[in-house]
């Protein structure tokens, strides 16, 4: 009989071990960067919310919603496009936020999409250009399960309007400032 928890476990330290060399932000030559890597996606410090969600979620589920959360707090998005189902994460990250699951929906609503921070989080297979009309230059678009989905992941980061990303395996983070030189990130998440 196979026991999935060990399995995840071991999976879990290879990909570990196998980044070991991308810790904590080493190899990041931009300040901003760096300081993005360590203080918000690297935080160990416990956040206000983390023990009000997720108490029945798995490793990953948590670890992923605990990222988002931290996310959700840096950018303090006017709008939030939740294709995974974090909401209760994402909503602890910030109250403000509109939170909606569909890309037409957040579109609409983030005219002129330029202007106003927006928060996309969406799984490696809606990776597309639907989803590139959806990104302007404040928003920030995670994809889940970039580790299963490699091909997706390097055609997005060939994208002309991606400037900066953030390979994390679990999931990766990209940003569309066109004042930003372009650079990609492996970070041991």
């Amino acid at each position: 009989m196979i026991n999935f928890a060990l399995v995840n476990r071991m999976m879990q330290a290879y990909v570990w071990l196998r980044r070991i060399r991308h810790c904590q932000g080493f190899g990041i030559q931009s300040p901003t960067d760096f300081s993005f890597v360590k203080d918000v996606v690297n935080e160990q410090q416990p956040y206000y919310a983390y023990s009000e969600v997720g108490q029945g979620d798995d490793w990953l589920r948590r670890k992923l919603g605990q990222l988002y959360l931290r996310l959700a707090n840096y950018v303090q998005p006017a709008v939030i496009t939740d294709l995974v189902g974090y909401a209760d994460y994402l909503l602890a990250g910030c109250h403000k936020a509109h939170i909606t699951s569909h890309l037409a929906a957040s579109k609409a609503m983030d005219s002129p999409s330029e202007l106003r921070p927006s928060l996309i989080i969406a799984p490696a297979d809606d990776a597309g250009p639907q989803l590139l009309s959806c990104c302007g230059k404040e928003t920030m678009l995670v994809v889940e399960d970039i580790g299963r989905h490699q091909q997706q992941w390097k055609e997005l980061e060939q994208w002309p309007q991606v400037r900066v990303t953030f390979d994390l395996y679990y999931c990766g983070i990209a940003t569309f400032n066109p004042q930003r030189a372009k650079q990609h990130y492996v970070v041991n998440f």
